[in-house]
């Protein structure tokens, strides 16, 4: 595995690459939910790059930009077990420039959920994927389910942008008691770790009572705020693909989404129906 640490050596670099190259972009502190983007990766593609760049654009005034966990030395020995063939670890001088063109969001699909509670959050998530994107012109890019609204949105950009890389949407990986994998968790003392697993029981509440029959969204929510009611919620909301609001539930159609703060630590979490 080489390490790369500009732009310019990554496009020399890529240019060598015969056959399908994977990208997936993280910043740090790599979990198995990381591993499982990775693993995919590696054995759908001839070449895998791996970024670790922890993006400032997209941290409002306040966020845990400073505090944001940092494992290099652990990251770059997963990458080498994982079989990554470059790992790209960029400096934020070696990708902004003073003066750079704006990347906006759309005004309503990136300024709901997320975007309503991080106002400007997108615009700095869309600005560093599409300069990676940029840098490492992937055949495929591998991106969680579990950050949806971002998913939804990058993959926007690609098919607006008519950009050529095809973006894979990965699974949720979670603890075997249902806490979906975060790189935020670390931040959880061991009462507030329990006080987190309310997200994912407020989901399978949600999905059991789907499975019995019920299909009006708000009746859904207001099991699910009940379940969260120890918990700082965001908001629980029940979109289709397209992130429109929903009456009903639309099988094979819906993402449940809930964002709560337990303590300081803000997570979120999905389930697609």
């Amino acid at each position: 595995m080489i390490q790369i640490k500009t732009p310019q050596e990554l496009q020399t670099y890529r240019k060598t690459l015969k056959g399908t190259v994977g990208f997936v972009p993280t910043m740090g502190a790599l979990h198995e939910g990381h591993i499982s983007l990775i693993k995919q990766s590696v054995a759908q593609n001839d070449h895998t790059i791996v970024s670790i760049f922890v993006n400032p654009t997209q941290f409002l005034p306040g966020e845990d930009l400073d505090a944001y966990p940092r494992k290099l030395e652990a990251d770059t020995k997963i990458c080498k077990l994982a079989k990554v063939d470059a790992l790209f670890m960029p400096t934020i001088d070696a990708i902004y420039q003073k003066e750079e063109p704006l990347v906006k969001a759309p005004k309503i699909k990136g300024y709901i959920l997320e975007g309503y509670n991080r106002p400007g959050h997108f615009d700095g998530v869309l600005q560093i994927v599409l300069k990676l994107l940029n840098i490492t012109n992937p055949t495929r890019a591998y991106f969680g389910k579990k950050d949806a609204q971002q998913l939804y949105l990058i993959q926007n950009m690609t098919q607006s942008l008519y950009l050529d890389t095809q973006i894979i949407p990965c699974e949720i990986v979670r603890e075997k008691d249902g806490l979906a994998l975060s790189s935020r968790n670390v931040y959880l003392s061991p009462e507030e770790r329990e006080k987190a697993l309310l997200l994912s029981k407020a989901l399978k509440r949600a999905t059991k009572r789907i499975i019995e029959g019920e299909c009006n969204t708000n009746t859904i929510k207001e099991e699910m705020l009940q379940i969260l009611s120890p918990t700082a919620v965001e908001y629980v909301e029940i979109v289709d693909r397209d992130f429109n609001l929903l009456p009903e539930v639309q099988i094979d159609n819906t993402i449940i989404l809930v964002a709560a703060r337990v303590g300081k630590t803000r997570l979120i979490d999905n389930m697609w129906v």
